[in-house]
């Protein structure tokens, strides 16, 4: 075995160790280090693996400590306090992958993105121009989430999650245009305020932390600028629109790498935090 799929493997058996787990969590620890131990190119399973809403917040993690290993230059001298923080970083994520996927979900969804299994989910998106966000909106005549076989509960929870996630995007990225040349609705910011707010409670409660985070992050936004705390400018728009892109590629699965966005969403949720804890002195 390779050293990167050694490292890997070893920094989520680090991060496992920090858990308490049952045995069924047990058993998927060991299905996704066999995932990684058997597999021809890391770097494909773990695009493939962000496809899914159940697999990507880990998934990302994953192919950050990759990338870090299979294109950065390692220094070995300082090697062992780079695992320790790898490992570290890795509990939260795989405390959350591990509390919504048993044994049975995290085969099913291998299965279904290695296009072996029949319950799968076709995602449809528009290919859009990089330089504009378009690929949000929803495909002509088409809803881009089809779910093929819906025997289970748990594709109807998984695709009505996913729908009311991405119901508002559009709507949102049409009114920060709006916002961002003079024009704003207070009544539909505060609207809007409200429906991120939900959606961040029932990111969290399906135990996906991305997601949540990035929806609190629009909340307290939009709060600051109905407050007048938070003053509208094009920085600001693109951070909120930040958000809005690691939401819509985490819950389609866009393959377009998103850790910029993700980096510049967290910088933004900071500051607004930072000023918030200001504002309260």
């Amino acid at each position: 075995m390779d050293l990167v799929k050694v490292y890997l493997i070893q920094s989520i058996t680090s991060a496992s160790n920090n858990l308490r787990l049952n045995a069924q969590q047990i058993e998927v620890v060991g299905l996704l280090r066999e995932i990684i131990s058997k597999s021809e190119n890391l770097g494909e399973e773990f695009l493939r693996m962000k496809k899914t809403t159940e697999f990507s917040k880990l998934a990302i993690r994953l192919n950050e400590v990759y990338t870090f290993l299979s294109q950065g230059k390692v220094d070995f001298v300082k090697i062992s306090e780079q695992f320790k923080d790898h490992s570290r970083y890795l509990i939260r994520d795989l405390n959350n992958f591990l509390e919504n996927v048993n044994p049975e979900i995290f085969r099913n969804g291998m299965m279904r993105l290695n296009g072996t299994d029949s319950k799968a989910i076709e995602v449809n998106l528009v290919e859009k121009s990089p330089s504009n966000h378009d690929w949000m909106e929803r495909d002509t005549g088409k809803n881009e989430i089809i779910i093929v076989d819906e025997d289970t509960n748990e594709s109807r929870s998984i695709h009505k999650f996913e729908l009311q996630i991405l119901e508002p995007i559009k709507q949102i990225d049409i009114m920060l245009n709006k916002m961002l040349v003079g024009k704003v609705v207070y009544e539909e910011l505060k609207m809007y305020s409200e429906i991120m707010e939900d959606h961040t409670s029932l990111s969290a409660e399906k135990g996906f932390t991305i997601l949540a985070d990035m929806h609190k992050i629009i909340t307290e936004a939009f709060k600051g600028i109905i407050a007048g705390n938070l003053l509208i400018n094009k920085s600001v728009i693109e951070s909120i629109r930040a958000c809005l892109i690691v939401i819509a590629a985490v819950v389609k699965g866009k393959e377009i790498n998103i850790t910029d966005y993700i980096n510049r969403a967290e910088k933004f949720g900071k500051k607004i935090s930072d000023q918030k804890i200001q504002m309260e002195k």
